[in-house]
């Protein structure tokens, strides 16, 4: 089990990491998500003792990483895939690895062969591609058959055939009742992937839930609108306290938050607006996210002086945008 409480990481005027507080329990698939610059990679970095908190602690099985005394059997962590040095083979790098937490040497053909390395293990591992090297860092994170593991961004640069390996393989390892973290930001993935959710914006803490209820928390008032007078249409809802945004991939449609379909279609047949389509929307993991980190973020494009909450342009970001795919 990981624990962070009071969690706190400054780099001089910078506060990284903000009194963050959350709990990776055994048997799961935790995924740890945040927009860029949120502090997933510092917190990963100081929950395996390689950054100092400012203060507050990290603990693994209730003691601080640097007081383990071999930590690759009880910890296994991929932070970067291309840390090997890029002379080094495979088979040597994982030799390497174990000799120095006194593991067998047959471990590491054992994971060479979990991880599909095995006819490429004699090469360099600088001539590897990223998904190569993804798959070595993943190999030596199950070095010491550790009861929990950290990934961050464990995908990239993996091809579809990788990334659903990678899935399967991260339950496995939650199934055998293995506390797995894992930071990425492909949603869609890990809306498969993990079963429980830690979500920071700007190094707090923003929620932690399962999966399920952090989407229907996010995502359960929303309604679905489809009309060829989606401007006038989003006008009267808005100006009834409606929250009217563009559906993604949507054709002249929008996502309503705060009213539910009666009201709407009510709304819509005074105004003498033809709909349609009308249907309760159940949100993806995607539209849940954005919604909870919006006030997160802290790299957006476009003019950041402009007034976001004038319900003119809320009409045309919405509205607009939906008329015009």
């Amino acid at each position: 089990m990981i624990e962070t409480r009071g969690l706190t990481k400054r780099y001089g005027a910078t506060l990284a990491v903000d009194d963050l507080s959350f709990t990776v329990h055994p048997g799961r698939v935790t995924g740890f998500l945040g927009p860029n610059g949120a502090g997933k990679s510092t917190t990963m970095r100081m929950i395996l003792g390689l950054d100092r908190p400012t203060s507050g602690h990290a603990l693994v099985n209730g003691r601080p990483y640097e007081e383990l005394d071999h930590p690759l059997r009880t910890v296994g962590a991929l932070l970067d895939a291309k840390w090997v040095h890029p002379n080094r083979s495979a088979r040597a790098h994982l030799r390497w690895l174990a000799r120095s937490n006194r593991l067998p040497a047959s471990r590491v053909d054992e994971v060479l062969d979990q991880v599909g390395l095995t006819d490429v293990a004699e090469r360099r591992a600088g001539a590897y591609s990223l998904g190569m090297s993804q798959r070595l860092g993943i190999a030596g994170a199950l070095l010491g058959d550790p009861e929990i593991l950290l990934f961050d961004e464990p995908v990239n640069g993996l091809d579809p055939e990788g990334i659903v390996w990678i899935r399967e393989f991260m339950r496995r390892l939650a199934g055998e009742g293995r506390s797995v973290l894992v930071s990425s930001h492909l949603l869609p993935e890990m809306a498969l992937s993990a079963t429980e959710l830690v979500v920071i914006g700007r190094g707090r803490l923003i929620t932690q839930s399962t999966t399920a209820e952090f989407v229907e928390s996010a995502t359960c008032s929303s309604v679905r609108v489809r009309s060829p007078r989606l401007l006038e249409l989003a006008e009267v809802l808005m100006r009834n306290g409606m929250d009217v945004q563009a559906a993604p991939g949507g054709e002249r449609t929008l996502v309503v938050s705060g009213s539910d379909t009666d009201r709407i279609g009510e709304l819509a047949a005074g105004a003498g607006i033809a709909l349609h389509e009308l249907a309760p929307h159940r949100g993806s993991l995607e539209e849940a996210f954005m919604h909870i980190t919006g006030h997160d973020v802290e790299y957006t494009a476009g003019d950041p002086a402009r007034d976001r909450t004038d319900r003119t342009e809320r009409i045309d970001s919405a509205a607009t945008a939906a008329a015009g795919r």
